[in-house]
């Protein structure tokens, strides 16, 4: 039973004001009731019973209410030995549960053996694909309203920062000439390159012919003045315009062109140079750095971090429409996965195992410690009224209990006695 936090001036719940007031009303009704059957057996030889009942029901009824109520306070506020047991033992509560923690909740093997048989993969997978309305729309909301108000508390340009220095010392810290060799070489050999020979041949094609004006005019100030004179360089200039439409046309239609398979060697080459040549990597990490340096990509870092927190924010203040989109589509394909791929379910499942109990094995102590200091640092007037309030409504059905049960007790050694 979870113990509600309250003030310690708080009154007591309506439900143990009601038990209480039941146990007590009871203890009195036995009380009349002795009384009457007291004055009324002499006359009468049956209210003896009566009587008997009555009796022990008091006896009965007090022994359960002093048993109760030495357990939060002295009964009527007498010194009596061994009352008061709470709030005279309260540090040896705090200890002993924290003991009670440490042995059967935080030892490695423990854990591991209660950690065994839950399927934390399974029950992530089924939250993911079909979660509760109430609760995931409960747990979307609160997270939601966390992460909202966590990225509106910090200071965006210092979060930035941070976020732009540690992207940009990742980038600078990753080689990625043996990355572009190895993409490259990969493509080549799947024949993904295919496009992007085709694309360069289409450009040129097309800067060939956006510069007609351009090449002709070129070629009439190198031709000489006889050429010119003659006409000749108009010829020259077409010439040399179609003969390079054609030389593109070709490589376009004919995959094996001899410039196009020297345009894939010469990728070859560049794909292998750009995984072993240290004097290539070399020339390639410093454009990385000259490109990370440039101030245009420091304002491209700046802008992808305000991207990424503006779309965090999004989600965050809308999740059930966020879920309703690709995320949401993300999510539920991750459950899928976990839903059906065993193997990944178990590996997650053994690594959550795993963890819990490291943290069991290295924070075990420390939690013992946490939960005796706190309980140790309660005021002890605060601990007696939660525990009250919490377990009292309970505590008074055994003064109930005690009544009658004495009562019946009663009863029945009356009956032996008269017997005999």
């Amino acid at each position: 039973m979870a113990i509600r936090m309250i003030d310690a001036r708080e009154e007591a719940p309506p439900g143990l004001k009601r038990m209480r007031a039941v146990a007590t009303g009871l203890l009195i009704a036995m009380a009349v009731l002795y009384l009457i059957a007291r004055l009324a057996a002499p006359a009468r030889p049956g209210f003896g019973f009566l009587r008997a009942f009555a009796e022990a029901a008091m006896v009965g009824g007090l022994a359960d209410w002093f048993a109760v109520t030495a357990l939060f306070r002295h009964p009527l506020g007498l010194p009596i030995p061994h009352t008061a047991i709470v709030p005279r033992n309260k540090d040896r509560i705090g200890e002993t549960l924290a003991m009670f923690l440490r042995t059967n909740f935080l030892i490695p093997t423990v854990v591991a053996r209660r950690m065994r048989p839950l399927d934390v993969a399974g029950a992530v997978a089924r939250w993911l694909t079909d979660p509760p309305e109430e609760a995931g729309g409960r747990f979307r909301r609160g997270a939601s309203k966390l992460v909202a108000q966590a990225l509106e508390g910090l200071d965006p340009a210092r979060l930035g920062g941070m976020v732009k220095a540690a992207v940009g010392q990742r980038l600078a810290d990753t080689k990625i000439a043996p990355i572009l060799g190895q993409l490259l070489g990969a493509a080549i050999a799947e024949g993904r390159h295919a496009p992007l020979l085709d694309g360069a041949i289409g450009w040129s094609a097309n800067a060939l012919a956006a510069n007609d004006v351009l090449i002709r005019q070129i070629v009439h100030d190198r031709a000489g003045a006889v050429l010119r004179w003659t006409g000749l360089d108009e010829a020259v200039a077409n010439r040399l315009i179609a003969g390079l439409q054609k030389l593109l046309a070709d490589m376009a239609e004919h995959p094996d062109h001899p410039l196009r398979v020297r345009a894939e060697d010469g990728l070859a080459s560049l794909a292998e140079r750009l995984r072993t040549d240290p004097e290539m990597q070399a020339r390639v990490e410093a454009m990385k750095d000259e490109l990370i340096a440039n101030p245009a990509m420091q304002r491209w870092l700046d802008g992808l971090w305000e991207q990424a927190r503006g779309g965090l924010l999004k989600i965050a203040r809308d999740p059930e429409r966020a879920m309703r989109g690709p995320l949401g589509e993300v999510l539920r394909q991750i459950g899928d996965t976990l839903h059906r791929d065993r193997r990944l379910a178990t590996t997650i499942n053994r690594f959550v195992r795993r963890a819990v109990v490291g943290i069991a094995a290295d924070y075990g102590d420390a939690i013992v410690r946490l939960v005796s200091e706190t309980v140790r640092g309660w005021d002890a007037r605060t601990i007696t009224r939660r525990l009250e309030n919490q377990v009292g409504r309970d505590l008074q059905y055994i003064r109930v209990n005690g009544t009658i049960v004495g009562g019946l007790v009663g009863l029945a050694i009356h009956v032996v006695d008269v017997a005999l």
